[in-house]
């Protein structure tokens, strides 16, 4: 375990974590870095599989899209927004003690990182009330859609999977990928902020053992670490060409009705001309 964590000694001698190691933030870039070189490689040079690559849309359906469909509403734009303002100001920042510069970086991060949770809560009620808080969660639908495409990629035959519905399983997994890291670094970055002078919380540094608080270091650690990687993949995404029209979409709100069926199923995302865009993917 010792590559993984860093160990210390406290006033009384007894052994406690203190934090992550630090090298695993540069297994973490060259991660990021490998898995964009992986995946270039694999989608120029890779066979494609024989015959279409998606199952054919109901056409009815499918003359029922708008010219254009509204793919996120503002609020959850601004929400994205202040979001990856956040967490690109909190990994900047914890970078600063491993590259070794001299500068008030504590107060930036715990900063950011009250927005980031404020942005986070705020997203669960707009998305529990507002929107269909199930279209993004991983079912079954999409395990078979994901072991479908696979099969077809390794060259073993399968039939040609559905388009998606607003979200892919992919974008899905991902989400959960972001929620997992989440549920580690925010509860505990809050409490790490009672160790350090701030206008929110009282400091009170013997609110925990040693040991606790050294879970806490490593729990929070790890999971930044490992949202270095998720960032890293999320914007080489960004900025491939084949999906600039799922990044304008989070800049300007909506997408082409040549882009929607190009991607989306319209029987899995219903849209309706003069409605709100809704997933077939209902809650339940």
């Amino acid at each position: 375990m010792n590559y993984l964590v860093q160990w210390g000694i406290n006033p009384w001698g007894e052994d406690t974590l203190i934090h992550a190691q630090w090298g695993l933030v540069y297994v973490a870039l060259a991660f990021g870095v490998c898995f964009m070189l992986g995946h270039t490689l694999f989608v120029k040079f890779w066979p494609k599989p024989a015959g279409p690559s998606t199952a054919p849309v109901n056409e009815a359906a499918a003359a029922k899209v708008p010219a254009r469909v509204k793919r996120h509403s503002l609020a959850a734009r601004t929400f994205h927004w202040i979001m990856a303002a956040s967490m690109l100001t909190l990994l900047g920042t914890a970078m600063v003690p491993i590259l070794g510069l001299e500068f008030n970086w504590v107060e930036i991060h715990w900063i950011a990182g009250l927005f980031l949770t404020v942005s986070i809560l705020y997203h669960i009620i707009h998305a529990s009330f507002y929107l269909d808080f199930w279209s993004i969660w991983l079912n079954k639908e999409d395990a078979s859609e994901a072991i479908a495409r696979f099969k077809r990629a390794m060259g073993r035959s399968a039939p040609a999977p559905r388009k998606a519905a607003k979200y892919p399983w992919d974008n899905k997994m991902y989400h959960t990928a972001i929620v997992l890291s989440a549920l580690a670094v925010v509860p505990t970055g809050l409490f790490m902020m009672k160790r350090v002078e701030t206008l929110v919380f009282v400091r009170n540094s013997y609110l925990f053992s040693d040991g606790t608080w050294g879970v806490m270091y490593v729990l929070h650690g790890l999971a930044g670490i490992g949202l270095v990687g998720l960032v890293i993949a999320h914007i080489y995404f960004a900025i491939r060409p084949e999906k600039l029209w799922i990044t304008k979409g989070m800049v300007f709100g909506d997408i082409t009705r040549q882009e929607f069926l190009a991607h989306h199923d319209p029987q899995r995302w219903i849209v309706e001309t003069g409605a709100t865009p809704r997933s077939s993917e209902q809650r339940g």
